[in-house]
């Protein structure tokens, strides 16, 4: 992107950065309910199962997953960070981060 002269750079100017800026890596963070926060996903789930004809499931959780592609050298505390900030809600959910 170029930015006019007069525009000074950080200043109202989105500065792109593609996959060959810098080296990629990825994690990923699981989420799940912590035991004993009641799961209405997984038992509808479960129902839908069983209607299904799918007698051998005994409970079902719902959880999900997230996949972040992250610049090189991104550290393990950001990654923390983000999920107590913003991706689980830490009162509920436990999170297990895995590093690809």
């Amino acid at each position: 992107m170029n930015l006019p002269e007069s525009s000074p750079a950080g200043i109202g100017a989105a500065i792109p950065i593609s996959a060959k800026d810098s080296p990629a890596m990825k994690a990923r963070v699981t989420i799940t309910l912590k035991n004993g926060v009641l799961d209405p996903q997984g038992k509808a789930i479960h129902h839908a199962l069983e209607g299904l004809g799918f007698g051998g499931v005994n409970d079902v959780r719902a959880g999900k997953m997230i996949e972040l592609d992250l610049a090189d050298g991104t550290s393990d505390a950001d990654i923390e960070e983000m999920c107590k900030k913003l991706l689980a809600n830490t009162v509920i959910e436990n999170y297990r981060i895995e590093r690809a």
